[in-house]
């Protein structure tokens, strides 16, 4: 199966006729989704390592995930966890990773962060659209997978 990396466009209105009180979202789709997916198992599969890896729109919403063969249940929560990070905070999970470690452990304390290397966003023209985690290798290991599958979602 072929996926075609798309972004969707929704515009919400609190009430007819009241444009000043709409704004627009942008999330990636499920197409897109797919995309990233299938690019991030394509560059770990082509190293050999298994992963789980998560796909989250930009409110941390669960779009699509898979657990390669072999690839530790604990890398299930972890790159959920990775994933919702970089789609809520707007950033990648490296940044509190390396926050954490120069020891501001009071980072440890927001509530549904995952302060380890492996999530990154997904942008599309400036525009954090999603997030994607990637857990099951070495911090490193998961940020290369991570940045695979963000880099196939085109608007």
């Amino acid at each position: 199966m072929r996926y075609l990396p798309l972004v969707l466009t929704l515009s919400l209105a609190i009430a007819p006729g009241l444009s000043a009180q709409t704004r627009t979202i942008r999330t990636v789709s499920a197409d897109g989704a797919g995309a990233a997916l299938a690019a991030a198992r394509a560059e770990a599969g082509k190293r050999s390592w298994t992963m789980s890896i998560a796909i989250v729109d930009p409110a941390g919403d669960l779009l699509a995930f898979q657990r390669m063969d072999g690839a530790s249940p604990a890398s299930i929560q972890n790159a959920l966890g990775k994933a919702r990070t970089a789609a809520r905070f707007r950033r990648a999970t490296q940044a509190y990773d390396s926050i954490v470690a120069s020891g501001r452990a009071g980072f440890l304390n927001f509530e549904n962060m995952t302060p380890l290397e492996g999530g990154v966003p997904i942008v599309v023209d400036g525009v954090v659209v999603g997030g994607i985690g990637v857990s099951g290798g070495t911090s490193a290991e998961d940020a290369v997978v991570a940045k695979a599958g963000a880099a196939a979602v085109k608007p």
